[in-house]
C-alpha cells in the first residue's frame, strides 16, 4: 500500500526541471567536527548549510570551506590547512584543486585523483569508485576468542548530466562482537538483519543507496537507503544514525534563513514480539516514520528549530491495514492528523538550538515531548504519561589557545517509557532505538577530548557516565522502548532511573594516524564499568585493538 503514495511523489518531483546538484558527504563523527569546527571558530553561523540535519552535501561544504580561505584566523595551524585540503580532495569535483591530482597514479590508470581509485569527469558524467575496507582485531578481557571486524566493500557516487546524482556503498562483513555489546543487544547495533558467523560472531550485509536532484535552486529531492541524524551533539534525543539504514524519501528547503526538512521512512518492525516469523518465510511488519524540521537563523549566532514526527504501524489492530495518505502532508501538523482520524499514533514534539556565543564556543541542545499533562506535571506526583527529553551541550574550540584541541560537554535525561508505545508504534528500527542508544529511564553525562597535534594524527578521548533504571524479568520500568507501555509497573511515582539502578562508566581512547587519503591506522583503549543489582548488567570490560580503515568510519559501541 505504501508503493503508490512513493511513486506518485517521485513522478510529481521529477516533473520538475532539475538544476545542478551534489551528492552527501557520508555521516563520520570526525569529518563533521571538523565542519562544526570551523563554523564555532568564526563565532557566526554558516549560511551555507544548517549544521543541526545531517548530512550535508558536498558542493555546500566546500562553498562555505573556500569563503573561509581569506581567514587567515580560521586555517591557521599547520592541522587545519591539512584539513582544508582534505575536504578540496575529497570532493574535488566541487573544489577543482590542483593538490587532488596524485602525483604518481597506480598503474598509471589507478588513483589519478588522491580520493578516488578511478573516476570519470566528463561534461556529462562524473563518477568516482573507492573501495571499503575495514580490518580490526581486540582482545576483550572477558572472551576467550579475538574481537574482530572484516568488511569488504565498495562506495561509489557521481553525476548524470550535473543534474541526477547518485550513491551505493556496499559492503560484505564478519565480526566478533565485544563480550559488553552482546549482552546488551539482540543482534549488531546499527544493522538489521545478520547471520550466524563462526559459534559466536555474526555475517551480515550492508547496501546504502540514494538518488539525488535539485527540484529547484533551493530545494533539492533524495529516495533511497540511508540514516539521518538530527542535531549539533554527539547524541541526538530526536532522531540518529543508531539504528540500520532504512528506505527514506526526503524534501528539503533551504530559503533565505530558514531550513525545512520532510522526511518520509519506512521502518522494520520486528520487536520480539512480531518475531515469530523470523525463519517462517514470513514478512516483518512495517513501520513508518513521517518528520518535519524548520530552523530559522536568528541574527549571525543563533539557530533555532523545531522538530514533529509521527510513528504508525499500518498493520496494527488500531490502524487495520491503512496507510494514512494525510501523513504524506509535508506541512501539516500530525498531531491534528492523527486525532482526527481516531488514531492513536506516536506523535512527538522537539525543538532544537544552537548558539555560537563567541568565537570558539558553542552551546546546543534539544527538548523532546512524547506526552505530558501540564497539570499532573504541577502535581508532582511522578505519572508515568509525562514522556519527554532534554539535552544541554557545549563545545570548545582551541581550548586555552592551543591549536586543535577541543572539548565538548554534553548532558542527556530521558524520561520513563518515553518513545514507547502500545500498538507496535514504538520509536524504534529493527528493535532498536530511533534516537539515542540507551533508550529511555537514563541521565547521561558525555565528555569529549579530540587533539590533531600533527596534521595527520587525530588522538580523541571518550567518557560516558550514565545511570539507566533497568527492567527485571517481566518488570517495565520504563528503559525499554520496545516495550507496551501499558506493562508498566505503576501509574505514579515514576522518576528517571526507577527500577534496577544501573551505573555505567564508559572510557575510550584512540589514536589514529592517516597513511594516505581516508587510509587509516587505528589503535583503541576501550574500558566499561557497569553495575548492577542484576547480574546481567553487573560486569566490566576492557578492550584493546587495532584497525586499519579504508574509506570507512571507525564502528563504535559507545552505550
Amino acid at each position: 500500500m505504501m508503493k503508490k503514495p512513493l511513486l506518485v511523489i517521485f513522478a510529481i518531483l521529477f516533473a520538475f526541471e532539475a538544476v545542478a546538484q551534489s551528492t552527501n558527504i557520508p555521516l563520520n563523527d570526525d569529518v563533521y567536527h571538523w565542519l562544526s569546527r570551523y563554523e564555532i571558530k568564526t563565532g557566526r553561523i554558516a549560511p551555507e548549510w544548517f549544521t543541526t540535519v545531517r548530512t550535508i552535501k558536498r558542493d555546500q561544504a566546500i562553498a562555505y570551506l573556500d569563503s573561509l580561505k581569506a581567514r587567515d584566523s580560521v586555517f591557521s595551524s599547520p592541522a587545519d590547512r591539512f584539513n582544508y585540503a582534505y575536504f578540496q580532495n575529497d570532493s574535488w569535483e566541487w573544489s577543482k584543486a590542483a593538490s587532488s591530482n596524485s602525483k604518481k597514479p597506480f598503474l598509471k590508470r589507478l588513483y589519478g585523483k588522491k580520493a578516488d581509485m578511478g573516476y570519470v569527469d566528463e561534461p556529462g558524467f562524473d563518477l568516482h569508485v573507492s573501495p571499503v575496507l575495514h580490518l580490526g582485531a581486540g582482545k576483550d578481557s572477558r572472551l576467550d576468542e579475538t574481537a574482530t571486524i572484516n568488511t569488504r566493500g565498495v562506495e561509489i557516487r557521481g553525476m548524470i548530466d550535473q543534474k541526477i546524482g547518485f550513491y551505493t556503498y556496499i559492503t560484505e562483513n564478519q565480526l566478533i562482537l565485544p563480550s559488553y555489546v552482546k549482552e546488551n543487544y539482540f543482534g549488531v547495533p546499527h544493522e538489521g538483519f545478520v547471520k550466524p558467523y563462526k559459534t559466536t560472531g555474526f555475517d551480515f550485509f550492508q547496501a546504502r543507496a540514494y538518488i539525488d536532484f535539485n527540484i529547484t535552486k533551493h530545494v533539492y529531492f533524495q529516495f533511497g537507503h540511508d540514516r539521518t541524524f538530527i542535531g549539533n551533539g554527539y547524541r541526538s534525543l530526536v532522531y540518529s544514525d543508531h539504528s540500520p539504514p532504512n528506505l527514506f524519501l526526503k524534501v528539503n528547503a533551504k530559503v533565505w534563513k530558514i531550513n525545512y526538512l520532510f522526511q518520509l521512512n519506512r521502518l522494520t518492525a520486528n520487536d520480539p514480539v512480531a518475531m515469530t516469523g523470523v525463519g517462517g518465510g514470513k514478512r516483518y511488519l512495517d513501520r513508518y516514520l513521517a518528520l518535519h524540521h524548520a530552523s530559522i537563523n536568528i541574527g549571525k549566532k543563533f539557530n533555532l528549530g523545531i522538530f514533529e514526527s509521527i510513528v504508525f504501524t499500518p498493520d496494527d489492530p488500531v490502524n487495520r491495514g491503512t496507510f494514512d495518505l494525510s501523513y504524506l502532508n509535508p506541512i501539516i501538523f500530525y498531531r491534528a492528523i492523527e486525532q482526527q482520524f481516531g488514531s492513536s499514533d506516536n506523535a512527538l514534539l522537539g525543538l532544537d538550538f544552537k548558539w555560537n556565543a563567541f568565537k570558539g564556543i558553542s552551546f546546543y541542545g534539544q527538548a523532546l515531548l512524547d506526552e505530558f499533562v501540564i497539570a499532573e506535571i504541577r502535581a508532582g506526583k511522578g505519572w508515568w504519561g509525562n514522556k519527554y527529553a532534554f539535552q544541554l551541550g557545549g563545545k570548545y574550540i582551541d581550548v586555552a589557545g592551543i591549536s586543535n584541541l577541543d572539548l565538548q560537554l554534553e548532558y542527556n535525561t530521558v524520561r520513563p517509557f518515553t518513545y514507547s508505545h502500545n500498538t507496535g508504534s514504538s520509536y524504534s528500527n529493527y528493535s532498536q532505538p530511533l534516537a539515542h542508544p540507551l533508550g529511555a529511564n537514563f541521565n547521561e553525562l558525555v565528555a569529549i577530548v579530540r587533539y590533531q597535534p600533527l596534521p595527520k594524527l587525530n588522538l580523541t578521548a571518550k567518557m560516558i557516565m550514565a545511570t539507566v533504571g533497568r527492567d527485571g524479568t517481566n518488570e517495565n520500568y520504563g528503559s525499554n522502548v520496545l516495550k507496551d507501555y501499558t506493562t508498566r509497573q505503576s501509574e505514579y511515582g515514576n522518576f528517571i532511573g526507577q527500577g534496577h539502578r544501573n551505573d555505567i562508566i564508559f572510557l575510550d581512547a584512540s589514536a589514529t594516524y592517516m597513511l594516505k587519503h581516508n587510509v587509516f591506522l587505528e589503535l583503541r583503549q576501550t574500558v566499561r564499568k557497569s553495575e548492577c543489582d542484576l547480574a546481567f548488567y553487573n560486569t566490566n570490560t576492557s578492550l584493546t585493538s587495532l584497525g586499519l580503515r579504508w574509506n570507512i568510519p571507525a564502528r563504535t559501541y559507545e552505550f
